[in-house]
């Protein structure tokens, strides 16, 4: 269907798909790969492989098969929402730059979505009989094993799982976990913790009423769409509204074949079906997004109902698991500037610059870092260390705040500015009763605390003992000119004024550079004195003689 936008926002994963691969951005896997053991492991690699974040691409695999030999004619892609920001902006449309203002945006001025009559999605429609005949239902498509050697089944990944509230109707569209039990059957799992999933607070209503709880997983559509589910709204805000907010025109949607649920009419696949409300079915084990593999758990068993489909859909999925992560990258690029709209506009924190989430090993939601402008006073800076640890229950266990010259991204520089910017016993806070959030649940189950440190600068200092940028830049003119080994600089990479510094030594600097450093010696000559010991200040000494 024809798609008339506001915005420049692809209107459905194939377009995302094509533009992708017009920019480059898109890798073609032609050869034959094995779903069940080898399609995630290769796509991994982009994370593992020490690869620099801009070079990541979408994959597609084009000639997929199981580990028993079936080939499947459906294409699947993974990478193609997140494996780097670039791709991310790419479905929005927009420039890594704009991603927060969008988001911001979106939430603030959501476009309500419109029904259609009819879609894409649902150009074939299987039930009854074509859900349980032999290597039909979720069997005839190409779900892959994500964590190979650990994962207990091939589970659905990148999805839309859409939930209504019995009460008011509203429905909520979360990213759930959904693992292949039968062809016609799945366990899925909504979070159950303090600030988890609205899908699992609509179960409650459901099982308080003693009835089924509808659901439509979605896999696969417009990425401004999909972006909606890893977000965390508001349990009364329509993610399909916010997603219209996201591309500037209303979302077009469906009515499900089977259950009373609204899903976009562009998608590519949709599961329907009924969750019980009267019993669980162990699911699991799966590697999760924080980095450890979650065992068994009691989840809810879906029934399906129907699966509807495009007449050539592509099934797509995510790398979750460790991060850095296509997962991670989701929420990163969203999460950043949501906490940074709250601190600067919600609670007017002075002098706040940047948010930053930690990405490896610890998945964006546990470290967070803030940096500040050097000018702001300190009960700024920890007005923003407690607003950023208390917006969201799951996020901010670790906030540390530094100064405008520390690249929050640099662990080794934010090691540094705690080292010799903080005071351990004024500038370090730690607050009881934290929920213990997003984890694996193995250990113990106290609560947590959540670990404050400012870091920043509380005074001047000497400048950072590296060459000055300008001999930085010509050396590294010289590196490339010889065609030696390719460096990224890792920010700090050249010298820079902290405040504490003379014109008198700026001047040593030049001659020294200038190859005059005998006039230096010169000079220096003229200062001597008697009656110190070494090591004392030149400047205390000359400041006492010249009162």
């Amino acid at each position: 269907m024809a798609h008339n936008r506001d915005t420049n926002a692809p209107g459905d994963l194939q377009e995302h798909l094509a533009r992708l691969e017009e920019r480059g951005l898109l890798t073609r896997i032609q050869r034959a790969i094995d779903k069940d053991s080898e399609l995630h492991p290769l796509m991994r690699w982009q994370f593992q492989g020490g690869l620099p974040e801009e070079d990541r691409r979408a994959f597609l695999f084009t000639d997929v098969h199981d580990a028993k030999g079936r080939a499947y004619d459906i294409p699947v892609t993974v990478g193609a929402l997140a494996a780097s920001p670039a791709i991310y902006a790419a479905g929005l449309g927009v420039e890594v730059s704009d991603i927060g203002d969008v988001w911001v945006r979106a939430m603030e001025k959501p476009i309500k979505a419109e029904e259609v009559a009819s879609g894409a999605c649902q150009e074939i429609v299987l039930t009854g009989e074509d859900l349980t005949r032999p290597g039909g239902g979720m069997a005839a498509l190409p779900v892959p094993v994500s964590t190979p050697g650990f994962d207990a089944a091939p589970y659905l990944t990148a999805t839309l799982v859409v939930t209504k509230d019995p009460e008011n109707g509203v429905q909520n569209m979360g990213t759930y976990r959904g693992m292949l039990k039968a062809q016609d059957r799945l366990g899925v799992r909504m979070a159950s913790r303090l600030g988890g999933a609205g899908g699992y607070l609509h179960w409650l209503k459901y099982k308080e009423r003693g009835e089924k709880m509808p659901v439509a997983i979605v896999v696969g559509c417009a990425p401004a769409v999909l972006f909606t589910g890893p977000q965390k709204l508001a349990i009364d805000v329509d993610e399909l509204d916010v997603a219209g907010g996201l591309i500037g025109r209303p979302v077009q949607t469906v009515r499900c074949k089977t259950v009373d649920l609204m899903v976009p009419a562009d998608a590519e696949i949709v599961i329907e079906g009924e969750i019980a409300t009267d019993y669980l079915e162990p699911e699991g084990p799966f590697g999760e997004s924080h980095g450890h593999v979650a065992l068994e758990d009691f989840n809810m068993s879906m029934k399906v109902t129907a699966i509807t489909m495009r007449k050539k859909p592509v099934f797509i999925s995510i790398v979750s698991q460790v991060t850095p992560s296509e997962s991670s990258v989701l929420k990163k690029v969203a999460y950043e500037p949501l906490f940074f709209n709250h601190l600067k506009k919600v609670l007017n924190v002075k002098g706040i610059k940047r948010v930053v989430m930690h990405e490896p090993l610890t998945n964006i939601r546990k470290v967070i870092f803030l940096q500040f402008d050097r000018s702001a006073p300190q009960t700024e800076v920890w007005r923003g260390l407690q607003g950023a640890a208390s917006l969201q229950a799951q996020c901010g266990k670790v906030v540390i705040a530094v100064s405008d010259d520390i690249d929050p991204n640099n662990a080794d520089a934010i090691f540094w500015s705690i080292a010799y910017r903080s005071n351990i016993t004024t500038d370090v806070h730690v607050t009881p009763y934290r929920s213990g959030g997003h984890g694996p649940k193995s250990g113990g189950k106290t609560a947590d605390g959540t670990l404050m440190i400012d870091a920043t600068l509380k005074g001047n200092m000497p400048p950072l003992a590296l060459p000055a940028e300008r001999y930085m830049t010509r050396a590294k003119e010289i590196w490339e000119e010889l065609q030696l080994p390719r460096i990224t600089p890792q920010s700090p990479w050249h010298g820079y004024e902290l405040g504490d510094w003379d014109g008198l030594w700026t001047s040593f600097a030049d001659r020294a550079v200038a190859g005059d450093w005998e006039e230096n010696g010169r000079q220096t000559e003229t200062r001597q004195r008697g009656g110190m010991k070494p090591e004392t200040p030149a400047r205390d000494i000359e400041r006492e003689g010249s009162r």
